[in-house]
C-alpha cells in the first residue's frame, strides 16, 4: 500500500493488465448472482438463430471482470467515485480472452470538497484480437497532498 495524491497523477499515464479468459462458469455464476438468465447468455440453441450466433457474456460481467483486473496496489488516498459513459461495444463469447487498458485522461478540483480532486481514467476492455469490447470513464476521488483526513 502506498499513498498517491491528486498531484501525483499525470495525464497520459497508462497501464495494461494481463489477459483473462471468460468461461462458461463465469457466465453461469454471474447469471445466478444477478438473476439475469436471458437466453442471450444461457441458451446456446436459441443463440444460433440470432445475430451473434452463440452465447454472449453479460455486459455487466465483462465490466466487473475488467474493473477487477485494473485493481492493483491499494491507494489509501483514493476511492472510486463512479463510472460514466459505459458502453458495451462488441460481444464477448465463452473462450474469449479480455484485458484492460487504463489511461489518465483528466483531472479537476472537486466542486464541494477542496481537499480532494477528481481523476478521470479512460478504461477500455479489449479482446484477444485487440478489439475494444467495452469502454467507460472511471472517476476517482483523490485526496490532495496536505488535505485533511476523510
Amino acid at each position: 500500500m502506498r499513498s498517491i495524491f491528486f498531484e501525483d497523477y499525470r495525464i497520459g499515464d497508462s497501464r495494461d493488465t494481463w489477459g483473462r479468459t471468460v468461461t462458461e462458469a463465469d457466465i453461469v455464476l454471474h447469471a445466478g448472482q444477478t438473476g439475469d438468465f436471458y437466453p442471450h447468455h444461457m441458451d446456446e440453441e436459441w443463440c444460433k438463430t440470432q445475430d451473434f450466433g452463440r452465447r454472449i457474456a453479460h455486459g455487466t460481467l465483462i465490466f466487473s471482470i475488467g474493473v477487477g483486473m485494473t485493481a492493483g496496489e491499494i491507494n489509501p488516498e483514493a476511492f472510486s467515485y463512479g463510472y460514466e459513459k459505459l458502453r458495451f461495444i462488441k460481444p464477448v463469447h465463452i473462450g474469449d480472452t479480455i484485458r484492460a487498458q487504463v489511461a489518465i485522461g483528466g483531472k479537476r478540483d472537486h466542486a464541494k470538497r477542496p481537499d480532494f480532486g477528481i481523476v478521470s481514467e479512460s478504461l477500455a476492455i479489449l479482446n484477444q484480437r485487440d478489439e475494444v469490447v467495452l469502454a467507460c470513464e472511471h472517476l476517482l476521488m483523490v485526496r490532495k497532498r496536505g488535505g485533511a483526513e476523510a
